[in-house]
């Protein structure tokens, strides 16, 4: 069985996995995690010790398949508790995610298939992250941002990148959520930054980091 330390540290080298097809270095878990080099370096022995991960300084971190099964595992509970909290418990997208991620890392070995039948098998999360399913399948993972769309394209909010609770709190500000629809009025070259129209309401100019967080479809 996996410590509660060690099942962050695997679940923050899958997230890296699958932003970038780079190396994944021992800086880049310490940023990640918010940790000092040397405990990650102590972990990362750990990890492969117990042959959960493989690591080469040229190479960087890779998930062996042990190593990915577990990471899936703990993102499917993650993502699935967010789905109850926000559905059965009424929380709302901003408080949820802090919570999953103590729930996460109840061990009970059905609790994850039992949680994903009583929620009608969800495929993705509030924040718009697909849900593994119990054989490890991701559905659909959508990529590209709302920086990305031409001056005139109608999208729909897909997910979202930034689930801090600064940022959705600033989204429900908007009355933006999963499904909204944007669109593009303006886009200005000075700075990256767009005008917007929400649902049809009213025009409004946000910057460019805010529409890389804007994952559409």
């Amino acid at each position: 069985m996996n410590t509660l330390s060690e099942e962050n540290y695997l679940k923050a080298i899958l997230r890296l996995s699958q932003k970038s097809d780079e190396k994944i270095t021992a800086t880049a878990i310490a940023e990640a995690l918010g940790n000092n080099a040397a405990s990650v370096i102590d972990m990362i022995k750990k990890l492969s010790d117990k042959s959960l991960i493989e690591y080469d300084k040229k190479k960087g971190v890779r998930l062996t398949p042990q190593g990915l099964k577990d990471s899936i595992l703990i993102m499917r509970k993650h993502r699935l508790w967010e789905v109850f909290l926000l559905e059965k418990l009424g929380y709302h997208w901003d408080e949820i995610h802090d919570i999953a991620e103590e729930l996460e890392h109840i061990s009970d070995a059905t609790l994850a298939d039992r949680l994903d039948k009583f929620l009608g098998f969800p495929e993705y999360d509030p924040h718009g992250d697909p849900i593994p399913t119990a054989s490890g399948k991701l559905p659909k993972t959508y990529t590209v941002s709302l920086a990305n769309a031409k001056t005139g394209a109608i999208c729909r909010v897909a997910a979202v990148r930034d689930t801090s609770t600064a940022f959705l709190q600033y989204l429900v500000k908007l009355g933006i959520g999963i499904n909204s629809q944007i669109k593009v009025v303006e886009k200005i070259d000075y700075d990256g930054s767009l005008v917007i129209k929400i649902n049809e309401g009213d025009n409004v100019t946000v910057s460019q980091k805010f529409s890389e967080n804007i994952l559409i479809s």
